[in-house]
């Protein structure tokens, strides 16, 4: 085992083996269907192609749009031990999209334990000061108190680790399945 990897408490290695198993099967999967509640009827099934996987190289955006973006993004971010980043960017989706305002207090109490205050269990790395505005701003949550914050989280991801998914072998691997696949459909 790598000494890197060593070092790293088992409950880490654990989900990055599980991660991968599940990366792994997601590249093995033939047949992604979206079943239809009524009449019981099955709904065309839907298929990663070829074309939305290289629109994700076009921008982040469009990866963060694309379910299976999003989906194997993340997979690549818990492979590299950052999966905070998008989980605290997806919490701020959710808490900006909360229609019941009496709800805003406790969400954003709970996302800025978990994500911004000292001893967060997912510490997304912030400035001082992007952290002091995030916390007075929680003292009086309204639904745009983490819009600093999440920018730059977004920022980060868009700069860092969205290049390194794009050169990674789970991006990479996904291509190479994709296009035999697409190769073999158009003989």
């Amino acid at each position: 085992m790598c000494r890197r990897l060593a070092v790293l408490p088992n409950a880490c290695l654990e989900r990055a083996k599980g991660l991968k198993e599940s990366v792994g099967s997601f590249l093995q999967k033939q047949d992604w269907r979206l079943h239809s509640c009524t009449n019981k009827l099955r709904k065309p099934r839907y298929r990663l192609t070829l074309e939305e996987c290289l629109r994700w190289k076009e921008s982040f955006e469009k990866l963060l749009s694309s379910k299976y973006g999003l989906y194997t993004f993340r997979a690549f971010l818990v492979s590299e031990f950052s999966e905070e980043n998008i989980a605290f960017y997806l919490a701020c989706e959710d808490y900006r999209n909360t229609e019941c305002i009496a709800k805003l207090p406790a969400k954003a109490q709970s996302i800025y334990n978990e994500f911004i205050g000292s001893e967060a269990p997912r510490e997304v790395n912030i400035d001082h000061e992007t952290r002091d505005i995030t916390q007075v701003n929680v003292n009086s949550p309204t639904p745009k108190c983490f819009d600093l914050a999440q920018y730059r989280i977004y920022i980060l991801m868009e700069k860092d680790c969205y290049p390194r998914f794009l050169r990674s072998t789970t991006y990479r691997d996904l291509l190479s399945q994709l296009t035999k696949e697409s190769c073999k459909a158009g003989r």
